[in-house]
């Protein structure tokens, strides 16, 4: 932890706290979740750790590190600086054709990527989307507590939840997501993400999907 210096809180849940830090050599801004150890480290933990590293997409937050602090567990990610969709089509009332289809194109770029890699995310929704903060927008899809893979579903992740409370350090940063080969597409499952387009082109956000 001694290498990063905060600069502010970006937001909070049932997680616990996510702050922006910076980089004391490098100056690079992450953002940084924090999760308070014990019976918080559970399976959703786990998955998010073990799911989120192996993926390496240009639509998708990028997975840096796990730091462990004597209260916390921390895990490090790229900083998305332009936020949520979610707050971007609150701004904006409702998107054009043209907009939501940029976007949606790039959604749909990262979930076949995961699909591809085996991993399902299963809570695609617009405040798990994030914009990196460029002049024209790239989506990063971001929370991957929910998320499961085949690999994964075949773990008992009592052992998993273990591995990462106790000897994730010498695992994470041994990890290399390039030895992992994909195994095939997972059957696609697109109701979320043509939620996230109607939501986007329809400026609805409570009501009844068919």
């Amino acid at each position: 932890m001694e290498k990063y210096e905060v600069v502010r809180d970006i937001g909070s849940g049932n997680f616990g706290v996510a702050k922006l830090m910076r980089h004391k050599e490098t100056k690079e801004l992450v953002a940084m979740k924090y999760i308070e150890r014990g019976r918080r480290i559970d399976e959703n933990v786990a998955r998010e750790i073990i799911n989120h590293r192996s993926l390496r997409h240009p639509n998708i937050i990028r997975f840096k590190e796990v730091l462990l602090t004597p209260t916390h567990l921390a895990i490090v990610m790229e900083y998305a600086k332009g936020g949520e969709l979610f707050d971007r089509i609150s701004d904006a009332g409702r998107f054009s054709e043209d907009e939501a289809r940029y976007f949606f194109q790039q959604l749909i770029s990262g979930v076949s990527y995961c699909h591809f890699r085996q991993i399902c995310h299963r809570d695609l929704k617009l405040e798990n989307t994030l914009l990196d903060g460029s002049p024209a927008p790239r989506l990063k899809i971001c929370d991957f507590g929910y998320s499961k893979t085949n690999e994964t579903s075949k773990l008992k992740l009592s052992m998993i939840v273990a591995v990462v409370a106790v000897t994730f350090e010498a695992e994470i940063d041994g990890g290399d997501a390039s030895v992992h080969r994909p195994r095939g597409p997972l059957p696609p499952r697109v109701r979320r993400e043509g939620d996230c387009l109607f939501r986007t082109l329809a400026y609805l956000f409570d009501y009844y999907a068919v």
